[in-house]
């Protein structure tokens, strides 16, 4: 730790930062995803990113997998189908955060139905995901889309 003031954010003032790693490292990396164009599509004002393990799970989706499936599922449906509802649970959850001043409008849990791509059923789970709303290298707003046990 360094005495030098460098004027950082969330309370290390004083902390000299020896190194940090950028959202834009995290996607230029891939352990973040852009969902660029659906995001803004689906409503998005802000950039929205998926963790590599968000993608994975509920994403992703190959021609082996429509094979195996024999379902009509792709990618760009799956993508669609995440960023539209983590809109859905973003609005309600700031609706809520008025009505609540104590809640934390800046991070909120999400549902969202997809087939899963393991095995050989075809009927849709549910799973949980988290959305973080905070700011990106440069302070921006930006939207990321987690798994419930990621930070």
């Amino acid at each position: 730790m360094s005495n030098t003031d460098t004027n950082t954010p969330c309370g290390f003032d004083g902390w000299e930062i020896i190194n940090a790693y950028t959202r834009a490292e995290a996607l230029a990396d891939g352990v973040l995803v852009d969902a660029g164009k659906t995001a803004r599509e689906a409503g998005w004002k802000v950039p929205v990113a998926l963790t590599a393990a968000v993608w994975s799970d509920c994403v992703e989706w190959s021609e082996e997998d429509t094979a195996r499936k024999n379902v009509g599922q792709d990618e760009d449906g799956r993508l669609w189908d995440v960023v539209w509802m983590a809109g859905v649970a973003a609005r309600a959850h700031i609706a809520r955060c008025i009505k609540d001043p104590g809640a934390d409008p800046s991070r909120c849990r999400m549902q969202v139905y997809r087939i899963p791509r393991g095995g050989h059923a075809c009927d849709p789970e549910l799973v949980e995901l988290k959305i973080i709303i905070d700011g990106g290298d440069d302070g921006e707003p930006v939207a990321t889309i987690l798994e419930p046990n990621e930070d």
